[in-house]
């Protein structure tokens, strides 16, 4: 495969991975209106009670395997050894059984204990519980298909049936739970919880049409009779290699709730110790983690994609011993990953209020979201250099570099949040740092690996685009608020026009490369006409 195709492989399943995410969270957000009107407080509280055992347990059970199967499927593929491929999405399979009964098992006996010891508080949860035991048994089939067919760079099955999942989710949610309400919250909160059970079937169903369809184009291009490119590594060997490179993604990932705990031990009461009652140190917390870490998120939906597109990449490209491919393609990725996120610390910096008071008519939390902003630069570079080591072979580093950063976290978090003057903007410092801590050491280590450093020169270019948008988008929304006194309408067209201004500036400045244009799918040729009109490119 040459570079340009296999770039514009790489880039075209990152768009559609980022439409699809997209769609997903659109719909997630319209379904918990309806669910919560119908649940109320205490039923949403009964399912996140049941539902934060699913997701350790799920976690645990699929150990990072999605991610080893795309990137071992990726090598075997480059190698031409198509057999060898196959093999390992079977063995691969039959790990995921193993697991994903015994987890299932456990998530289903562990129900009552869990409830006689106090963990969970409330008994009324149990059905809840039970009623998602045997999603974590499907849920361990759908991560390990994704991965397989991720390996072969190929995003649109991931895509189709994330958003089919979804779907299927929230429509069970919704029928399930107001059908069952009737017999009372506890069986109304199972009902909900069924969702994911028939969101996880239906999405496995599509999967399975997109196995089909890559073994009939296996067939038109290698055939039928497929043979072993090199002679058969053992099935040990295999499951040893799976999880020495799916155990510290595992790990990683649990690392996400442990922090979120930590959190949630440190910041309420530091904020106590600088001076803010209880009642304000909660929702000062419900500021920084159910509003403006959302927002760095959703701002950070194509970084995501981007670092899941670019493990299969590299991993391909490493298997080919192509340095130089290796190089380019993290260098790419860098660079979308900035141009992406500095536009986005723009708007959310210096709009933090209006956002907060237009999405949740809460303007108390213009300051946590506004430091949130800077979290959302480094945290798309953490997730794009994430991938690139995964990519690399080498994903107990980002493991390591989580934990280092979660300390330095924990640290500042104690130290900053209780100073009077920051309070809750100390605890987005500490999560922006934490951001940082970690992306940082990833680029050293893929300076250490690969030679890559960050392109001073492109970085330079696209902080003065994103200086002169600010400039916009202040000037814009200060104008219109002061005039419309409609703040939808200055908020939206100060976003409207920074973007513009961004784009135009990052051009003329020579900061918009046309060669990484031109493998952005669908939009990619349409801006290069463009540009090329107005004289921007040749």
């Amino acid at each position: 495969m040459t570079e340009s195709k296999s770039s514009e492989k790489f880039l075209k399943g990152t768009f559609i991975l980022t439409v699809s995410s997209f769609v997903v969270k659109v719909i997630g957000s319209l379904n918990w209106i309806f669910v919560s009107r119908i649940l109320g407080g205490s039923g949403i509280g009964l399912y996140q009670m049941a539902f934060t055992i699913y997701f350790f347990f799920m976690t645990i059970s699929q150990a990072g395997v999605p991610v080893a199967i795309s990137i071992i499927t990726a090598e075997r593929v480059a190698l031409k050894d198509i057999f060898g491929a196959k093999r390992v999405f079977k063995i691969s399979m039959m790990l995921m059984l193993f697991t994903g009964i015994i987890f299932s098992v456990l998530t289903y006996f562990s129900a009552q204990w869990l409830i006689d010891w106090q963990f969970i508080r409330d008994q009324r949860a149990y059905l809840s519980v039970v009623a998602l035991a045997p999603t974590v048994f499907f849920v361990t089939f759908l991560a390990a298909s994704r991965g397989y067919l991720q390996g072969w760079q190929r995003m649109t099955p991931t895509a189709v049936s994330q958003i089919v999942e979804q779907i299927f989710r929230v429509i069970t949610m919704i029928v399930l739970a107001d059908l069952l309400l009737p017999w009372g919250l506890d069986y109304a909160a199972a009902g909900a919880s069924l969702g994911a059970l028939a969101g996880a079937v239906t999405g496995l169903i599509v999967l399975v049409y997109f196995h089909i369809k890559l073994n009939r184009d296996i067939e038109k291009t290698y055939g039928v009779d497929l043979k072993p490119a090199t002679p058969n590594e053992p099935t040990l060997a295999i499951i040893k290699r799976i999880f020495k490179l799916a155990l510290p993604v595992s790990a990683a990932s649990i690392m996400l709730p442990v922090v979120a705990n930590l959190d949630l031990m440190i910041v309420p009461q530091r904020l106590e110790v600088a001076g803010y009652s209880v009642h304000q140190a909660t929702e000062l917390f419900g500021y920084l983690t159910g509003m403006a870490i959302p927002l760095v998120n959703l701002a950070t939906i194509l970084t995501a994609s981007l670092a899941v597109s670019i493990v299969p990449a590299i991993s391909e490209a490493r298997a080919l011993k192509d340095t130089a491919r290796i190089f380019r393609q993290t260098a790419a990725a860098v660079r979308i990953s900035n141009f992406v996120c500095f536009p986005a610390f723009v708007v959310v910096f210096f709009l933090a209020t209006p956002i907060a008071t237009l999405i949740y008519n809460a303007p108390g939390a213009g300051d946590a979201v506004m430091i949130s902003a800077v979290s959302i630069i480094l945290l798309g570079l953490h997730q794009v250099s994430t991938g690139v080591l995964q990519g690399l072979g080498h994903t107990t580093i980002p493991m390591i570099n989580m934990m280092l950063a979660a300390a330095a976290k924990v640290a500042l978090n104690w130290t900053l949040t209780a100073m009077p003057a920051l309070g809750i903007m100390g605890a987005a410092w500490a999560t922006a740092a934490d951001m940082g801590v970690a992306a940082f050491i990833n680029l050293y280590f893929i300076h250490k690996y690969i030679g890559y450093r960050i392109e001073l020169g492109q970085l330079f270019k696209t902080i003065c685009a994103a200086l002169v948008m600010s400039v916009v988008v202040k000037f814009f929304y200060d104008l219109t608020a002061a005039q419309w006194h409609m703040e939808i309408f200055s908020t939206f067209g100060a976003v409207g026009a920074g973007c513009i201004v961004y784009v135009a500036t990052l051009a003329m400045i020579g900061g918009l490369l046309e060669e990484d244009m031109a493998r952005i799918p669908m939009i990619g040729k349409f801006g290069i006409k463009i540009f090329r009109k107005l004289g921007i490119f040749k």
